[in-house]
């Protein structure tokens, strides 16, 4: 009995290490000594969830591992109202803008990609307590489109698409749509940069300047709704491609490394826009190469690995695009 209660002992010491130094790598303060009660609270029971994942990981029960980071010290619930604003990404009607991408036969892909290799990638960004996912999701794509036409890497202004784009039906950090938002850009005449046109993480008034514009959209083309050989022909040659997906769940909110699956993902409730920015396979099982836009201390350095031909696995060809230049 004697030793049992030692090993609690050892077990809750070992705890309030843990919980200082993890509050301590991530420059974590609460509100008053009831806000940290609570937020450790919820930091030990995230810590079960992923210690008890990962135990599965280690059996070859589970194809990804999730750790501790900035993030375990709040409810899921409360991340994905944080992170997404509570919003839901529904299918969009298709617009004058728009159209299809189609499969071409006799197409040599690569086995595997990662543009990242040939700069059409910008740095990994952080969308803040804002919902704006979509405006990321919709620069991201357009910002390795741009890298084709000019040969210049140059980030573009979510800021712009969240303060201006509220006309075409997106709604700032409560949500959006990457077709809307090339559609907006279309219309507008062009893009400012990520210097002209700052981002702040919350609503604001439309300031555009046409003058300061850097990329224009002339259209966008949809991917065929769950054919992920589509999306791969199109991430393999055209670029970067804007996604849509169901990101709830604890997994994803602490996952770190390799490939991402949850088998009770929806294909058709899409709470999150990321981009995909290329494909591969890891330890036999193939997945997507997904930046996100949560910061670096997300993830895997703010990437996702998410199980490729899943049958559109957490919706990721649901709702695809990517805009033309």
């Amino acid at each position: 009995m004697a030793n049992i209660y030692v090993l609690l002992v050892l077990v809750v010491a070992a705890n309030a290490l843990d919980w200082e130094s993890w509050k301590q790598q991530y420059g974590k303060t609460y509100l008053g000594r009831g806000e940290e009660v609570l937020r450790k609270k919820v930091w030990e029971s995230n810590l079960q969830i992923v210690q008890q994942h990962n135990a599965l990981a280690d059996q070859g029960k589970a194809t990804y591992r999730m750790g501790m980071n900035a993030y375990a010290d709040l409810y899921n619930e409360e991340f994905m109202a944080l992170k997404n604003g509570g919003c839901f990404l529904q299918p969009k009607e298709k617009k004058s803008g728009a159209s299809t991408f189609q499969p071409l036969t006799g197409v040599s892909l690569p086995a595997a990609i990662d543009w990242r290799d040939y700069g059409y990638v910008t740095d990994v960004k952080d969308q803040g307590q804002c919902g704006s996912c979509w405006a990321f999701s919709s620069t991201g794509s357009l910002e390795g489109q741009l890298f084709v036409q000019l040969g210049q890497l140059v980030p573009l202004s979510e800021q712009q698409l969240v303060d201006c784009s509220r006309s075409y039906g997106n709604a700032g950090c409560n949500g959006g749509w990457m077709d809307k938002a090339f559609e907006y850009i279309k219309n507008a005449g062009g893009l400012e940069t990520e210097t002209s046109y700052p981002y702040t993480a919350r609503d604001g008034r439309c300031y555009f300047d046409l003058w300061y514009a850097m990329a224009v959209c002339t259209g966008y083309t949809d991917i065929p709704t769950g054919s992920e050989s589509a999306l791969q022909q199109a991430v393999g040659t055209v670029g970067p491609v804007s996604v849509a997906i169901d990101a709830t769940g604890s997994g994803f909110q602490m996952y770190t490394s390799g490939v991402y699956y949850n088998p009770s993902c929806s294909t058709s409730y899409l709470d999150h826009a990321v981009l995909a920015t290329g494909y591969g396979t890891l330890n036999g099982q193939d997945y997507w190469l997904i930046k996100n836009s949560w910061g670096t201390w997300w993830g895997d350095q703010g990437y996702i690995k998410m199980a490729r031909n899943k049958n559109n696995h957490c919706g990721i060809v649901s709702m695809a695009s990517y805009p033309l230049v």
